[in-house]
């Protein structure tokens, strides 16, 4: 059955004047308890929820929880538009809820989406906020190459550690000129802005989108290729500011990794590093009539492990006789945690996992879930009028998808515009269509930015672009000209999860037999004491989670008498902020929220 497409009413918003100031903004944030008891009886499941600093859209989703390696394979939906793979997938979403600063509620009917009653179980709950309401604050005004935004841009948020950075940067590239801006600096003053130049030898040309090794920042990598020759890979350069970068011709070959064979495309992703491996991907899209896409895994030192076949995904016979394009992509790339979504012009989004791939050798395992046609979200020829009905690889027509990102939790938005889309469309974990949504007041003219910084750094939120202002849309015979406002923009932007679970409710069913104190001192800097009671024997674990419900420490897990207990928790190498513990005694679990302050 076809869904009902979501559209998200805009405010009017005036874009904030240039200052000669630091970039300082107001962060989005939401909390919520980790860990939700619900009798699944047909009553309401009252959530409350902590919003602060902006007011947020939110929008409340309900996954399944442990089942992913009993969902293989699984490809349905109208026109087959949904493909999942040993993935946990989503039962429930609601429409986008407004939220304001402070305590609110969110409440489910214990239904999924289509009214069926949910039956006992254990449940991954997410909450995905944006500020849809507030006015778009500049972060910098010199990322000036608009198209290197749809695919050529990275935000890093940790050091070569792990840890998150007090001043977060941007890596941009076009062509060969590489440029980093730190946030947080004075979005007006170019001088901070610092570049390198790529110098590339006859016949080589490189990608927009570059990686830095992951241990040590100083390093990097760029998607090469050579028409001439027909062959492709990466090559590692040192970072020179203000100057040519230096190839490094200890690593690889000369400096270059095994080569793939490359026929010819202009759009491609660049690479990408989830840490331990380098990864790149190519196609060609508008250039090959015949079937043509490929994503590469590399080991750090250039050595090629794997090269997996997608054109089963990302060509279309049937759509290139219909008038469209053999090749869809994919053009642009993000990762995160592991995992990879694939995105192009055309109506596909896909998420990959290279590492579930190499350790089982199973290619299937590979992918994890792709949407395509047919659930009204970044889809193309959906209307009753479209001259070329339900073809997707079609790069001449809305909606158009440019910048993909992919954030902490899995979410996937996209930049896209026109054919319904005005900001951005949204895909769950699990690539199920969430519908378009709207930053205030934007209109569905041209854009391409939409980067996500999620790592508990002072400047977590959104970055986009304003180039919608100038409303360019395709024409026939080709793109209008546009006029916009330059530079990158921030909103506020939160997601978290957490579990809701039929377990016995401790404080209704037990509470003599098991009780929880709250943290002491609280607020706190850097330890804290948290002490509980059992009233038998039991096994018994003491985590701590942060606000989006990802696990974070371990304080304490093995078996202990009956009595009093006491454990401290140092958080010296964590940032300041709202955590909660979880203690669990058997069937038994209590949570509690507090504050480290530094």
């Amino acid at each position: 059955m076809k869904k009902t497409l979501v559209f998200i009413v805009a405010f009017m918003f005036v874009v904030t004047p240039s200052f000669a100031a630091d970039f300082a903004p107001t962060l989005l944030k939401l909390s919520a308890d980790p860990v939700l008891q619900y009798s699944f009886d047909g009553s309401e499941l009252n959530i409350p929820v902590q919003v602060s600093g902006t007011k947020a859209g939110v929008v409340f989703l309900v996954f399944t929880k442990g089942k992913a390696e009993s969902i293989v394979d699984i490809q349905n939906g109208f026109l087959g538009w949904h493909y999942v793979n040993k993935v946990d997938t989503c039962i429930y979403y609601s429409s986008l809820k407004s939220l304001g600063v402070g305590a609110n509620t969110i409440t489910w009917d214990g239904k999924d989406q289509d009214g069926g009653v949910v039956p006992p179980d254990e449940y991954t709950y997410y909450m995905w906020a944006f500020d849809n309401l507030g006015t778009k604050q500049k972060a910098c005004d010199f990322m000036a190459n608009a198209w290197a935004w749809g695919w050529g841009v990275h935000i890093i948020g940790v050091d070569e550690n792990g840890i998150p950075l007090a001043s977060p940067f941007i890596i941009e590239g076009s062509s060969t000129a590489k440029r980093k801006w730190t946030i947080g600096n004075d979005p007006m003053d170019e001088s901070l802005l610092e570049n390198t130049t790529v110098p590339l030898g006859t016949g080589w040309s490189c990608n927009n989108a570059w990686a830095l090794h992951p241990t040590d920042y100083n390093y990097f990598y760029i998607s090469v290729r050579n028409g001439d020759s027909q062959i492709a890979g990466v090559s590692k350069y040192k970072w020179v500011p203000d100057s040519d970068a230096e190839l490094q011709t200890d690593w690889g070959s000369e400096g270059f990794s095994d080569f793939y064979s490359y026929i010819k495309s202009a759009y491609t992703p660049g690479v990408q590093t989830d840490g331990t491996y380098l990864l790149t991907a190519d196609n060609n899209n508008t250039t090959s009539t015949t079937p043509d896409a490929s994503f590469q895994i590399y080991d750090m030192d250039g050595t090629m492990l794997s090269e997996i076949d997608l054109t089963n995904w990302w060509s279309s016979p049937e759509d290139y006789a219909a008038g469209g394009q053999m090749n869809g992509g994919p053009n642009h790339f993000a990762e995160k945690n592991g995992k990879v979504v694939l995105a192009s012009w055309q109506c596909r989004q896909q998420v990959v996992d290279p590492v579930r791939y190499l350790e089982s050798g199973d290619s299937e395992d590979f992918f994890v879930w792709t949407n395509q046609n047919g659930d009204y979200t970044l889809d193309r020829n959906f209307e009753e009028t479209a001259e070329r009905p339900w073809v997707c690889n079609d790069y001449a027509v809305g909606v158009f998808v440019e910048g993909i990102s992919i954030d902490n939790n899995l979410f996937v938005p996209a930049a896209a515009y026109d054919g319904g889309a005005v900001s951005f469309g949204l895909e769950a974990p699990d690539g199920t269509g969430l519908g378009y949504y709207s930053f205030a007041g934007e209109t569905a003219g041209f854009k391409v930015a939409l980067k996500f910084l999620g790592d508990d750094t002072p400047y977590d939120g959104v970055y986009m672009d304003n180039m919608q202002a100038g409303g360019t849309t395709y024409q026939e015979g080709g793109w209008a000209s546009n006029e916009y406002t330059s530079g990158l923009f921030f909103l506020g932007q939160d997601s978290i999860k957490g579990v809701i679970s039929s377990a016995v409710d401790v404080a209704e069913e037990a509470p003599a037999a098991f009780s929880v104190d709250q943290n002491a001192p609280n607020p706190f800097n850097p330890t804290t004491t948290i002490s509980f009671s059992l009233i038998e024997a039991a096994t018994v674990s003491v985590e701590v989670y942060n606000v989006a419900g990802q696990k974070v420490d371990t304080i304490a897990n093995g078996f202990m008498d009956a009595g009093s207990h006491s454990v401290v928790w140092d958080a010296s190498g964590f940032s300041a902020g709202v955590y909660f513990y979880t203690v669990k005694s058997g069937n038994l679990i209590e949570t509690k929220k507090m504050t480290l302050v530094k």
